[in-house]
């Protein structure tokens, strides 16, 4: 377990080298940069805004065309293909490709064209589908909806909010007349047309003379005539077909421009290296902004592990002709962090990271972590077939797919582990999908076939395994605290060792033994043996001490006796969260037991379907549904109360975090990774 070693670097070249000198170290991926202001020395900095604004959309303009291709031309990718990791590139096919920057972004252009004139149809098609709906209701009339009629004659066209008869209507329009003192006016006379009905709503056509057309409207609106929305100066059925023609023509343009974007999606390859092309000059220009540069010549400042200041070095020497400096950190620089670690432990460096990075003062935990991890992690799901799928699932996309992205590998890596630590405790606790082999053999071949388990049956023993479950638990905490007497000693504290490590191990430990001499306890937690008096009597003593111990210097930052007495006894009182912390590893037996349980309830559902063929298959069915939802559903729960037993119950004992983790310059690069010969 540790942490990488830094090492300050400073890079001098001339700015006629200075593109190729970033892009190589960009490729490195080994440098972090360093923000260090000269501007009192004569230093100026680039402004980068505008350059990498354009970048930026040059970048956005590619990944579109991307998602329109993938919406109308789907990339045809085996199913584990988001294993297979990103496409190899070496230096040389690099700067090929980078020729076709113009032609990509040309492509990209017109694809996005295509893209937004196929919605621009798309939106005209609706409005003319619903312009047909409005005019559906008056394809009977052989005028047009604007018509206002002949030199002597008028046409009001338009809608009652009723479903109308004809007798109906001349019968209200009559007695309007009526109303207004016209009923014996000839001149109000007026001829009515039903040409569409139904509920809600009929459409009507209405003649009457010109010289009482006002009369004859007023009239209309009394029984709640109304104008149409949609009007137009051609035959309703004349303009429907128009209509259906321009949306045949807009669906014949939408499918030649999806012919034409399904032939340019041959450029995919190039589009997506221009996207990691603009993604990796935009960080460069990031960096680029923060150089600190002359007239001629430019300074670059950074972080670089010092395994890797030797190759740097060179590399910058030979080929790019600069000026290399590689130094040491000052005592109160706090330096970015790198982890390294061996197969075994690195896998759970993202655990970690998740925390938090360990600070210039503290040691990478990640191998002990890793030791409880794995350890906890099969404790809790705890079944032989459930880690037998991970170890085979794992082993093979590992293998199967050796370039696949570090970060996924390190997780699939995480999991075998778990899946071995499982299947160990599977066998440990006699768990193979659950009782599955009993099951089947009693109910498919009429013989009850037991595979005891090489320890004991949590499900029989509760009691047992929740007491296993403390003594992990008290195995972890101590070795939480062994880790901070390591790193106090390692710091020359000698007597924060003692008084912050030494006595609560006496407490806490001493309380322990002395427990486990009383008969009491032995009864309740069913332990097989009991300790000496002899030894708890030393015990209750040791934990005396350290008791007296806690209570004297546990507050000795404080120059008062009286508070300093109070503050001990204030910390004293820690021996609760002791209590509670040892007590959440209860959390092992809950989860071992769930997945136990719920594994035999599957099984048990899945055998009452008899012992035929069809109740073969339906146990298959419910077989293979109920444990993947199990398993799944565990795994998830393994998963995250392993992670917090390591940050609450371990990492509260020593670890403070706060470390910046290294990020270098390198290619961010979404499709293709380089290789630097």
């Amino acid at each position: 377990m540790s942490k990488l070693p830094m090492k300050r670097i400073e890079v001098f070249g001339l700015k006629s080298n200075r593109k190729s000198i970033l892009e190589a170290m960009q490729r490195f991926g080994i440098v972090e940069p360093l923000n260090v202001d000269l501007s009192k020395e004569d230093f100026i900095k680039m402004d980068t805004t505008s350059s990498a604004s354009a970048f930026m959309k040059a970048e956005n303009t590619l990944s579109n065309a991307l998602d329109i291709l993938e919406k109308y031309s789907p990339e045809k990718v085996p199913i584990l293909s988001m294993f297979s990791g990103k496409n190899m590139m070496t230096v040389e096919q690099y700067y090929d490709t980078v020729e076709n920057s113009d032609k990509a972004l040309s492509i990209a252009r017109s694809i996005n064209a295509l893209d937004k004139n196929i919605s621009e149809l798309t939106a005209d098609i609706a409005k003319l589908e619903n312009e047909i709906t409005a005019l559906e209701p008056w394809m009977s009339l052989d005028i047009p909806l604007d018509f206002k009629g002949t030199k002597k004659t008028v046409v009001h066209i338009g809608t009652i909010p009723d479903k109308a008869e004809l007798s109906e209507l001349l019968i209200k329009y009559n007695n309007i007349l009526s109303d207004n003192g016209n009923a014996d006016n000839p001149m109000m006379a007026a001829e009515f047309k039903i040409l569409s009905s139904e509920p809600g709503m009929s459409c009507l056509a209405v003649f009457s003379r010109r010289e009482t057309k006002q009369e004859v409207e007023t009239a209309l609106r009394s029984m709640g005539f109304s104008h149409p929305s949609y009007v137009s100066s051609k035959i309703p059925r004349e303009e429907a077909e128009e209509l259906n023609n321009k949306i045949k023509q807009n669906r014949e343009k939408i499918e030649q421009n999806t012919d034409e974007i399904t032939r340019l999606s041959n450029n995919r390859v190039l589009l997506k290296f221009m996207v990691d092309y603009y993604s990796m000059r935009i960080e460069k220009y990031r960096v680029l902004g923060n150089l600190n540069q002359r007239k001629k010549f430019f300074v670059f400042e950074g972080y670089i592990p010092e395994k890797y200041a030797e190759r740097v070095f060179g590399e910058l020497v030979g080929k790019y002709n600069a000026a290399v400096e590689i130094y040491d950190i000052d005592e109160d620089e706090q330096p970015p962090v790198l982890l390294q670690n061996n197969s075994f432990s690195s896998p759970v460096e993202t655990v970690l990271e998740t925390y938090s990075m360990p600070n210039k003062f503290e040691i990478d935990p990640t191998f002990i972590m890793s030791l409880f991890y794995y350890f906890l992690f099969g404790l809790m799901l705890s079944d032989a077939g459930y880690g037998l799928i991970m170890i085979i699932a794992c082993a093979f996309c590992i293998l199967r797919y050796p370039d696949m992205n570090p970060g996924l590998k390190k997780s699939l890596k995480m999991f075998f582990y778990c899946g071995i630590s499982t299947f160990f405790w599977g066998v440990m606790f006699g768990g193979y999908f659950g009782d599955a082999i009993q099951v089947i053999s009693s109910n498919f071949f009429g013989k009850t076939v037991l595979i005891t388990p090489l320890w004991f049956e949590p499900i029989k023993n509760p009691m047992r395994m929740l007491m296993f479950s403390f003594a992990v638990g008290i195995v972890h905490i101590f070795a939480g605290l062994g880790i901070k007497f390591y790193q106090s000693i390692k710091l020359g504290n000698i007597k924060d060792a003692i008084y912050d490590v030494v006595f609560w191990y006496l407490l806490v430990g001493g309380a322990i033994v002395y427990l486990m001499s009383t008969q009491m306890f032995v009864d309740m937690a069913g332990l097989k043996f009991k300790i000496s008096p002899i030894s708890g009597s030393i015990a209750a003593v040791c934990a005396t001490v350290g008791a007296v111990g806690i209570i004297l210097f546990g507050g000795r930052s404080s120059k008062n006796p009286a508070k300093r007495f109070a503050k001990g006894l204030y910390e004293l009182y820690g021996i609760t969260s002791y209590l509670s912390d040892i007590l959440s590893y209860s959390r092992l037996l809950a989860l071992g037991l769930a997945t136990g349980v719920i594994a035999q309830v599957f099984n048990q559902m899945g055998s009452m379907f008899g012992s035929g063929v069809v109740g073969f298959i339906l146990f298959c069915i419910v077989f293979i549904i109920g444990h993947t939802l199990n398993m799944g559903i565990n795994l998830l729960g393994a998963y995250v109360h392993t992670n917090r037993l390591q940050f609450v119950e371990f990492f509260g004992k020593f670890y403070e975090g706060g470390g910046e983790k290294f990020k270098p310059f390198s290619a961010n690069t979404k499709y293709f990774k380089f290789k630097e010969e």
